[in-house]
């Protein structure tokens, strides 16, 4: 699938994404600081994903963890530093949240400690939940 908004295209073909730009973008991110290029690399490969590009490069990225039929979690939605306040959050989110094997899913997730008024316009609302790892034996 694919998306034009602008200068700015977004599609889901997984092999026009940048690992150069997706993993240290990722590595520097809050929630996923120094997560390793293997995990990233294997997140790809199992979730629907989301390239933006403008002029022949890669400028944002997001991701859902889905079963493409009862939930879908929205996730590692970011744009490059130089692209920030011209509404490409707003396009992912929208691209993502129209994407036939995440809109016919029951329930969205989102989690996240920043941007709520950007995810509240599609719905999200913030939640308290407590979260626990577990270690399985």
């Amino acid at each position: 699938m694919e998306w034009t908004k602008g200068a700015y295209t977004a599609n889901d073909d997984k092999s026009q994404l940048d690992l150069f730009y997706i993993v240290p973008a990722l590595q520097q991110s809050y929630w996923a600081i120094d997560r390793p290029k293997e995990i990233v690399e294997q997140s790809i490969r199992n979730s629907v994903t989301l390239g933006v590009y403008t002029e022949g490069r890669q400028i944002g990225f997001a991701r859902a963890v889905t079963d493409k039929c009862t939930f879908a979690w929205i996730c590692d939605i970011m744009v490059h530093p130089d692209y920030r306040g011209v509404g490409l959050g707003k396009f992912i989110v929208e691209c993502l949240s129209e994407h036939p094997e995440v809109k016919k899913c029951q329930q969205h997730f989102l989690r996240t400690d920043d941007a709520h008024g950007l995810y509240e316009q599609f719905g999200y609302s913030v939640c308290e939940a407590m979260v626990k790892n577990v270690e399985l034996e």
